[in-house]
């Protein structure tokens, strides 16, 4: 087993998230809701660390310059990559991590559920709202059909 640094931190807290300081910065950068494996790798070269060098062993300095880089990513990597491009309030392009990403979702499904539009009726359902097959996929709840045993037995009944 190798020996580790008296200062490894086992949790490094980054973005409001605790992160597995046994694990390699750009995995471990994945466990911020947000975040993929393509933003953690562009974040991690941008601070100038190595990808397979594990989170705990980070200085204090170069954990703050990631933090500074996770929170200012919309200006830092390019307009495709962002999560949320043309936002419906402010008209900008941003990148939102951790629970703001579920309450803006949230926000958006109640907004599209009162101005009454397609997606949100869908939403209100619950039924698939991206234009996808609901006769045979995707079923929920009780099994629609006929059950044999039971024609059996009113034929036979009949019969």
């Amino acid at each position: 087993m190798p020996e580790e640094d008296s200062d490894f931190r086992y949790i490094v807290r980054i973005a409001n998230t605790d992160l597995d300081g046994n694990r390699s910065v750009v995995t471990a950068l994945t466990g911020i809701k947000g975040i993929g494996t393509r933003l953690a790798e562009i974040i991690v070269d941008r601070a100038g660390v190595p990808r397979s060098e594990k989170v705990g062993n980070l200085p204090e300095d170069k954990t703050e310059e990631i933090e500074i880089l996770v929170e200012e990513m919309s200006e830092n990597v390019p307009p495709w990559l962002l999560n949320r491009k043309k936002d419906y309030d402010t008209g900008e392009d941003l990148h939102i991590i951790g629970p703001d990403l579920d309450m803006t979702r949230s926000g958006d499904i109640n907004r599209m559920r009162m101005i009454r539009c397609y997606k949100g009726i869908r939403h209100e359902q619950g039924k698939k709202v991206r234009g996808q097959r609901t006769r045979s996929n995707g079923r929920s709840g009780l099994t629609v059909g006929v059950r044999r045993k039971a024609v059996r037995l009113q034929q036979s009944k009949k019969g």
